[in-house]
């Protein structure tokens, strides 16, 4: 067995974002744990199977904003994986604002 460290090359930034959500057709509780311009890693102890069309509605702090997507991957009992089908003008600004200020609060 290899020693090499395994890693993701990413394509954009991931932020640590804690954000309630709601999936439609999941009755459990969810949570976005991570973000990026490109998805985001949704804590559910029921997760999604990858493939999974998803319509999801994220609410941080005064704003809520509905995206649709697909699951990319899964941690069975911890959650899953969800990149971002196409955005509209209006979702790529909330989503836009949502990084700029979690990147602001790391410098």
């Amino acid at each position: 067995m290899s020693n090499t460290p395994f890693t993701v090359a990413r394509t954009t930034p991931r932020f640590a974002f804690i954000a309630e959500a709601e999936i439609d057709g999941v009755k459990s509780s969810a949570r976005v744990s991570e973000l990026s311009a490109r998805g985001c890693y949704i804590d559910s102890i029921n997760p999604l199977p990858k493939d999974t069309g998803v319509r999801l509605r994220i609410r941080y702090g005064c704003s809520t904003c509905e995206f649709f997507g697909t699951v990319i991957y899964t941690h069975a009992g911890f959650g899953m994986g969800v990149v971002f089908s196409e955005l509209s003008n209006e979702q790529r600004s909330t989503l836009d604002v949502w990084l700029e200020e979690l990147a602001r609060k790391l410098d």
